[in-house]
């Protein structure tokens, strides 16, 4: 009877947090139509590189789904806000590793891939952040932990931007240069490609519990 309450109650709180998320998603889409919406996609960034689940992407999609032209404007704004968030979340883990950033760290669920976070970075050193930004691994764990684990500030922070920057300059550059029938394709299937974004969210924690 108590295995059953268990696994119920787990069954309740990975709904409410997958709930939650979508509700995120949604919320971050919506900003598409907002006239200040580039100012939101610099922020989405920022914020993504140490407290937000939502990546940029979403809204850098959506952006330049609607203005092509501008597409690699918005890959830049998105790399700007990316690269000051890195910064930021580099600070939290060496000046505010237990006040904020464990608690960031245990909201994720990201705490016991943490301590294993070090050993990969003195394994692999600043590529950690190269593969971590341009990968589905949530960034803000490795952000956190450059600052706590002391990875070298300007070597992470240029890393963070080479990384992000070519996520996101790639993605720019698609939409940018992909032709009307590419365009076509990202409205037709708009929906399902954000949501696939949210699945990768997943998988990158997914891969960091692996990693255990």
């Amino acid at each position: 009877m108590t295995q059953n309450s268990n696994i119920l109650a787990t069954e309740k709180h990975t709904q409410r947090k997958d709930s939650c998320l979508r509700r995120v998603y949604h919320w971050t889409l919506a900003w598409a139509n907002h006239p200040q919406a580039r100012w939101a996609l610099f922020f989405i960034a920022l914020i993504e590189a140490s407290v937000f689940p939502i990546p940029p992407d979403v809204l850098l999609l959506a952006l330049a789904l609607g203005r092509p032209d501008l597409s690699l404007r918005f890959a830049g704004l998105a790399t700007a806000g990316s690269t000051i968030g890195a910064a930021i979340g580099y600070g939290i883990g060496m000046l505010l590793l237990a006040s904020v950033g464990i608690p960031i760290l245990t909201f994720f669920g990201a705490m016991p891939q943490f301590d294993h976070v070090q050993a990969l970075f003195q394994d692999y050193g600043v590529a950690l952040v190269l593969i971590a930004g341009f990968s589905p691994i949530p960034f803000k764990v490795i952000t956190i932990a450059a600052g706590a684990f002391g990875l070298s500030f300007w070597m992470f922070l240029l890393a963070a931007l080479c990384s992000r920057g070519a996520r996101f300059y790639l993605e720019g550059a698609v939409m940018r240069w992909g032709g009307e029938r590419l365009r076509t394709w990202v409205e037709r299937y708009f929906e399902w490609l954000t949501l696939l974004v949210v699945v990768l969210v997943v998988a990158g924690f997914a891969v960091l519990w692996l990693f255990r």
